[in-house]
């Protein structure tokens, strides 16, 4: 299997934690913003990553979308399963990543490139990091009153999840599943930006047991 990704991706993170997690041996193609288009348009009719290319007979030639990902692999590798066997707790996990993935992802990656383009410019202060930065910024229309409304929804977040990952190890039940891959991924960027490490220890504690469980790499800050 081959994954098309940004590097810095964290819904591309989300697929390789899934990957990892159920031991899939893959190759990774890193693609440059902007000319990626050109790859996936053709492929998916979308300009999204992660993609992931099976390269197995009789499977799709191409599958976008990180939640279709994980179902697919789940489909061809059913064991481990990252699907609760009760079906209400699966049901509860599959709200849970939806929500991560079609709000609070979106709310963490504002307020990292606010991050990166402000106080945390130093993390990588070459012409062609702040260009991509200031690529993303435009593409996604990060305004000073969107990132202002991200880092609200991502405070309201942090509560919800904490009251369940505070004192849990998983999020929905006793077994590891999808809710727990999408929020270690699409929260991972936070690891960079010293007010949440400091506010919310049990975050990255978790996140970092999530990637060790995965055998992937910690995210950068982690």
């Amino acid at each position: 299997m081959r994954l098309l990704q940004f590097s810095t991706s964290h819904y591309c993170r989300k697929a390789r934690l899934a990957l990892g997690y159920k031991q899939i041996p893959y190759t990774v193609e890193n693609l440059t913003p902007g000319a990626h288009v050109l790859k996936l348009k053709p492929l998916t009719g979308l300009k999204t990553v992660p993609v992931l290319l099976p390269e197995l007979e009789g499977e799709p030639i191409a599958i976008a979308d990180s939640t279709q990902i994980l179902r697919f692999l789940e489909r061809h590798q059913p064991d481990p399963t990252v699907f609760l066997t009760d079906p209400a707790l699966q049901l509860e996990a599959e709200l849970l990543e939806d929500w991560l993935d079609e709000s609070i992802g979106t709310a963490t990656r504002f307020v990292y490139y606010d991050f990166r383009r402000g106080d945390g410019k130093q993390i990588d202060p070459s012409l062609s990091s702040q260009l991509v930065i200031q690529i993303v910024r435009w593409q996604y229309d990060m305004n000073p009153a969107a990132v202002e409304l991200a880092r609200q929804r991502l405070s309201l977040a942090l509560e919800v999840l904490g009251d369940r990952w505070k004192p849990n190890t998983y999020l929905v039940g006793s077994q590891f599943s999808v809710a727990d891959i999408a929020a270690a991924a699409l929260l991972s960027p936070l690891a960079l930006i010293p007010q949440y490490c400091q506010a919310h220890p049990w975050l990255f504690e978790r996140i970092s047991e999530m990637h060790q469980l995965c055998q992937e790499p910690l995210p950068p800050g982690l």
